[in-house]
């Protein structure tokens, strides 16, 4: 391979990911003004690369060729011109955030990718690349729908979905802000990862009234904040256990695409409905999200969870665990040893 080529895999059309992954070698970047140049190491996996490549997030593609995934982590090899003072210099082990975001079709499951400078952060020394690359979208998602309003000092919390990759972030992060936090999981290996992050109660919503028992669980009062993984398929349980004034942050609603909405539920007692999208948040928003999961990051009070690792070469089986929705934690493809 000569040094103008990577290898890589991308997409030229949507459909099932053994069918339009290809897998080969493309044209090495070179970082333009503001960006850095990234070897990639490990690249992450989320539920938003699978619905694009799938064409479930809308039928036009957007790019000729497409490099999935926007998560990773990796070493500065280069830097463009026009830099921030503090951008991570040249060696450095970062983790990359958004890598795509503005930049349709460029992604890092590749050896290499550009990146802009404020969507790269320093890599603590306690974390493999692996737990690098599951940071992003689930630590931005989650401190998005929880913090970005103010703390949750005090409050009750419940995080649907409390095992998956954002829902055990949300976990932490509340349990570090000082909240009390309810969880709803599907498994006993589940319930052992939402207590791990440090729910105080666990709701089994495949064998519990999910409503009936955060009633039970707050004396009658219901939560303050609700992190909502599926907005449509939960929205009547929301409304029936959510305070006056409280808030719904929902970052996905993958099973009922176009819910039906019941205003009045929610809007007689003055509830506030956020709908998450971590790549688009406030850029201060985001940097406050960077420096919080940072610093917890390296006290070990962040700990990012990975259920399974493939090589670049299995990246359409990645894709099909996604899709799967069994993976408790993140899914990771690595790109390169070290």
């Amino acid at each position: 391979m000569s040094e103008t080529v990577m290898r890589g895999v991308w997409y030229e059309r949507f459909g099932p990911a053994a069918d339009v992954l290809i897998h080969g070698e493309m044209a090495m970047p070179t970082p333009d003004f503001g960006q850095v140049l990234v070897r990639v190491m490990a690249s992450g996996v989320n539920p938003h690369d699978v619905k694009k490549r799938s064409g479930w997030m809308g039928p036009v593609m957007p790019a000729p060729k497409v490099v999935p995934h926007g998560d990773a982590a990796g070493v500065v090899v280069a830097h463009g011109r026009g830099l921030p003072d503090d951008t991570p210099g040249i060696g450095e082990r970062v983790w990359v955030y958004g890598a795509g975001h503005g930049r349709p079709g460029q992604g890092t499951a590749a050896e290499f990718i550009t990146v802009r400078a404020d969507r790269v952060a320093v890599l603590p020394g306690n974390l493999s690349y692996e737990a690098g690359a599951s940071l992003g979208v689930p630590v931005l998602t989650a401190y998005y729908a929880l913090l970005a309003d103010g703390p949750v000092t005090g409050k009750t919390v419940l995080v649907q979905g409390g095992a998956g990759a954002v829902g055990s972030v949300a976990i932490e992060l509340a349990r570090w802000n000082g909240a009390r936090v309810l969880a709803t999981v599907s498994s006993p290996e589940k319930v052992q990862i939402a207590r791990a992050a440090g729910a105080d109660a666990t709701i089994d919503y495949k064998a519990e009234n999910v409503a009936d028992r955060v009633m039970e669980l707050t004396s009658g009062r219901g939560v303050d904040r609700i992190v909502e993984v599926d907005f449509g398929d939960n929205v009547t349980t929301n409304a029936a256990v959510l305070k006056a004034n409280g808030t719904l942050a929902s970052y996905s609603s993958t099973r009922v695409r176009e819910p039906v909405f019941p205003y009045y539920d929610f809007a007689i007692r003055g509830c506030r409905i956020h709908l998450v999208q971590a790549m688009t948040m406030p850029p201060e928003v985001r940097q406050a999200a960077v420096d919080v999961a940072t610093a917890l990051l390296g006290r070990g009070l962040l700990v990012p969870r990975i259920a399974r690792t493939f090589d670049l070469a299995q990246i359409a089986e990645a894709h099909e665990l996604m899709e799967a929705g069994t993976a408790p934690g993140n899914i990771v493809v690595r790109v390169a040893d070290g």
